[in-house]
């Protein structure tokens, strides 16, 4: 089984949300680009939410997202997976992102949207019991998959649930919830 890694964070200046995928398919690693696959739903949510030209060119989405204070990642940084399925990763072989840390230098992010359960449980299981009280004083999304594997639910579906992103940056400083 081969082994893959995730790219490194893209963290814009003043970043205020973190969306973690649980790692790249196939057609973002070829890319070298987060959410790369042409039927993934991810850019089309975040042009709908923050008005992120969904067609231009990855730097520009990218520099679009980073303006509405979004941030991505994955929860781990390898794993061993053939495919693109995040049910086909070998659980023995993951190795953990270093949220905990990321967070620790950008003390202004203060919601973090689970981009699909595998993501959730992956965060639930490797990093949210290092966050301690840190956790506490966060939004915690936990959001439908935007992976054109789940297509368990339309897009207008997702962009209903993804909503939540958008309005946890619009909340009050301060103010938690879990979804």
């Amino acid at each position: 089984m081969p082994r893959i890694a995730s790219f490194p964070p893209a963290i814009p200046p003043g970043p205020r949300a973190l969306v973690l995928g649980s790692m790249p398919g196939i057609a973002s690693l070829r890319a070298g680009q987060y959410y790369a696959h042409p039927r993934n739903a991810f850019w089309p949510l975040m042009q709908a939410l923050f008005a992120v030209p969904s067609q231009a060119p990855y730097a520009v989405r990218l520099a679009a997202l980073g303006e509405a204070g979004v941030a991505l990642w994955d929860v781990l940084a390898e794993c061993e997976r053939e495919g693109s399925l995040d049910s086909a990763i070998a659980p023995a072989s993951v190795a953990v992102n270093d949220i905990t840390g990321l967070l620790a230098n950008h003390v202004g992010l203060r919601v973090i949207a689970l981009n699909g359960g595998a993501a959730a449980r992956l965060f639930d299981r490797h990093v949210a019991p290092a966050l301690g009280s840190r956790l506490a004083a966060m939004r915690v999304l936990r959001l439908p998959s935007t992976s054109p594997a789940h297509a368990a639910r339309s897009l207008m579906e997702k962009a209903d649930a993804w909503a939540a992103l958008s309005a946890a940056l619009r909340a009050p400083e301060g103010e938690r919830a879990c979804a």
